[in-house]
């Protein structure tokens, strides 16, 4: 892992990819939690563990949510319309979650991000971008590599899950190329989660040799004339494949890019008053047994008072 190299001035910014942890909680929670119209709420009870969790470790001062809600309106579906159309939609019962997720965020006070046009990776790219104009440093919650492509000097990025932190220099251990070069890493091997080919024959070690030789796809796709030459096995088919598919790898690097101009509301993203009534009702809906609901309420900075 990277060395931390940020000052301790430097104010972090928690930036939490929701999607992920709810997603989680669904596939491991058991079923038997239910809200009071019965449907499954073990994904909201386990996403509402994992804040207070997180709440209880890190006490941030600063920090966001970002949830996906451009499931198929995203800009990428118009760029590329197979662009994760190889992904189930959500059962209802799962929306319904993300629902519940989203606003018990609201009611604990914390600014969520959501937009139908970007994805939540946009959505922390462009708030990190944004905040470190404002002295902050990002700390991104999620073990999406796609992410680590945003660390620079005195960011990190943490999976909960896992308890595993890395900085900017700590990507290439785990990827095998550098934070900057992540994006032109995943158009050349492709991705399978997301629906992107990448470039036939073009796997993920001869990726890391060709970005390590030429840096930048750009400079790859430039100098395809040295790429027989390089002590790579089966370098003149690769070639033939790169000059095959220029246009298309061009195509997976948009896609592979984390937009950084996503629209924001203004503010640095301070945790703020929670809402008392609202987070009431949701612990009633949700059916909370009384320890969440206690640490619920003492985690917004509201007197829990037992029935």
């Amino acid at each position: 892992m990277g060395a931390m190299t940020a000052e301790t001035s430097v104010r972090p910014l928690h930036l939490v990819d929701a999607s992920m942890y709810v997603f989680r909680a669904w596939h491991s929670m058991p079923d038997e939690f239910r809200d009071a119209d019965g449907w499954p709420a073990n994904a909201v009870h386990g996403f509402a563990r994992f804040l207070l969790e997180l709440l209880d470790r890190t006490k941030p001062q600063h920090i966001a949510i970002a949830f996906d809600e451009a499931l198929d309106s995203c800009f990428r579906n118009a760029l590329y319309p197979a662009y994760k159309a190889n992904r189930d939609p959500a059962p209802d019962e799962l929306k319904r979650q993300f629902a519940h997720c989203k606003a018990l965020c609201i009611a604990l006070g914390f600014a969520v991000l959501a937009h139908n046009d970007y994805e939540a990776d946009d959505l922390i790219g462009s708030a990190l971008a944004r905040q470190r104009a404002h002295g902050f440093r990002g700390v991104i919650v999620s073990a999406d590599k796609d992410l680590s492509q945003l660390l620079i000097e005195g960011d990190e990025q943490w999976d909960y899950a896992r308890d595993q932190r890395w900085t900017a220099s700590g990507v290439k251990d785990r990827h095998g190329v550098h934070a900057h070069q992540i994006a032109d890493y995943l158009a050349l091997t492709g991705d399978a989660v997301d629906n992107i080919p990448g470039v036939p024959g073009v796997g993920a070690k001869t990726a890391a040799v060709l970005l390590a030789h030429f840096g930048t796809l750009d400079a790859l796709l430039a100098r395809i004339d040295e790429v027989p030459y390089l002590r790579l096995r089966g370098a003149a088919g690769i070639a033939v494949k790169l000059r095959e598919h220029r246009e298309q790898a061009l195509l997976w690097r948009q896609l592979t890019t984390i937009a950084l101009n996503a629209p924001l509301d203004d503010g640095h993203f301070v945790r703020g008053n929670a809402d008392a009534a609202m987070l009431a009702t949701l612990c009633e809906v949700l059916r909370f047994g009384p320890m969440t609901r206690r640490r619920l309420h003492a985690a917004a900075g509201l007197e829990y008072a037992t029935a």
